[in-house]
């Protein structure tokens, strides 16, 4: 059985779409997904540009709404915003873990493009660091 995992923040333009292509880019047997408590119209351009530079294409995902998945069972629904953290909805499916594993918002980001650029890679960086060790601690788990 394959383990199911939903990351969220607020628009699934940024950080919840690395976490998901990172995870994925880890194990394709995952089951990722990734959504917004208030999803934007595109995923943010720039992180389409950090992740193209560690060889994700994440270009032609489009941010998903949250409430597509609350009547859905999960292993694991991870927030990665403290906005996200508050306004994340009570699932009717069953969800077996809750995480909250989360990051500053690199959009938020100010300075030349070069200086926001590197807050996105720094971001991105921080994401592919915590979810590997995320990844290894469910690996480790699931043989029990």
């Amino acid at each position: 059985m394959k383990t199911k995992i939903l990351i969220i923040c607020t628009g699934n333009t940024c950080r919840s779409q690395m976490a998901e292509h990172l995870l994925r880019s880890f194990d394709p047997e995952l089951d990722i997904f990734s959504a917004g408590t208030e999803p934007g119209k595109m995923i943010n351009l720039r992180t389409v540009k950090v992740m193209a530079e560690i060889g994700i294409d994440v270009s032609i995902s489009r941010p998903r709404k949250l409430d597509c998945f609350v009547t859905s069972p999960f292993d694991y629904v991870i927030t990665v915003c403290d906005d996200a953290r508050e306004k994340c909805p009570v699932f009717q499916g069953m969800v077996k873990n809750r995480l909250h594993i989360g990051f500053e918002d690199p959009a938020m980001a100010t300075g030349t493009e070069e200086e926001v650029m590197n807050v996105y890679r720094k971001i991105r960086d921080q994401i592919n660091t915590k979810f590997r060790e995320f990844y290894h601690h469910i690996k480790n788990n699931t043989h029990d």
